[in-house]
């Protein structure tokens, strides 16, 4: 007897859903930023497409779209860190899908602060693994690790600079 997608996903333990929604939303955010940043599409439209093209359940749609929008909002102060723990790789010289890689990562562990560091950076590998060149896993885990070792003081940076007013 064929088991059906809705018979798999009841009888799997809710982390182990969650665990795969992320995953996923993590990949079609990747999906997504990647888009904006090669073809300069609105974040908004290319997210409601992407999310269409590739239903999920609410939890995954939601968990999307605050990767999305918070990498696009937290951007210019991510690039900082990215160029500061990265400086032998100029943001404009890096492969987009890597760049894009630690923006995400970073968000979810220094800016949403949601997600656990080791998990944060697991993740991030594991896209570099699926999308990356070969040395790609190794440079995201390298810029992440060095991140992860200052966290406490990388997010009272990024919460003074979000803090600050804008003139």
């Amino acid at each position: 007897m064929l088991k059906t997608l809705s018979t798999i996903l009841v009888k799997q333990p809710k982390s182990v859903r969650t665990m795969k929604t992320r995953r996923r939303a993590r990949r079609i955010t990747l999906e997504i930023l990647y888009e904006v940043d090669i073809a300069e599409h609105l974040a908004e439209d290319v997210t409601e497409r992407r999310l269409q093209e590739q239903p999920m359940e609410n939890a995954g749609v939601a968990f999307t779209k605050k990767l999305v929008y918070g990498v696009i909002q937290h951007k210019d102060d991510m690039d900082e860190l990215i160029a500061e723990y990265a400086p032998e790789w100029p943001l404009d010289q890096m492969a987009v899908i890597d760049r894009n890689i630690l923006r995400i990562a970073i968000f979810e562990f220094l800016v949403d602060t949601g997600t656990p560091v080791k998990v944060a950076i697991n993740e991030a590998v594991e896209l570099a693994k699926l999308y990356g060149a070969d040395s790609a896993p190794r440079f995201i885990n390298g810029v992440l690790g060095s991140l992860a070792d200052h966290t406490l003081e990388l997010r009272q940076k990024l919460f003074e600079a979000t803090a600050e007013p804008t003139p």
